[in-house]
């Protein structure tokens, strides 16, 4: 096992726990881009740091869905914007 490769999927799995935590029609939208953002950059950073190739593969691999979450969210904040 390599700790690297085990906290980018960490990495992953909070910024799940923090989707759930933040939604609902209180949910502050930018926060949780922002946190989406810094936990994906942060959890591909891991993955990089990883030295075997699986753990590198698959923590590139789950870390870029919140990534393309949070600019999804983004982009549709700003086309929602008058």
């Amino acid at each position: 096992m390599n700790k690297f490769g085990l906290l980018s999927l960490l990495m992953f799995g909070i910024s799940v726990i923090a989707f759930f935590l933040m939604r609902g029609p209180e949910g502050d939208v930018y926060l949780g881009i922002i946190v989406f953002i810094a936990l994906s950059v942060i959890g591909l950073l891991f993955a990089a740091l990883s030295k075997q190739m699986l753990w590198t593969i698959l923590g590139v691999g789950v870390n870029l869905i919140p990534l393309i979450f949070a600019f999804l969210l983004l982009l549709a904040m700003g086309i929602s914007e008058p």
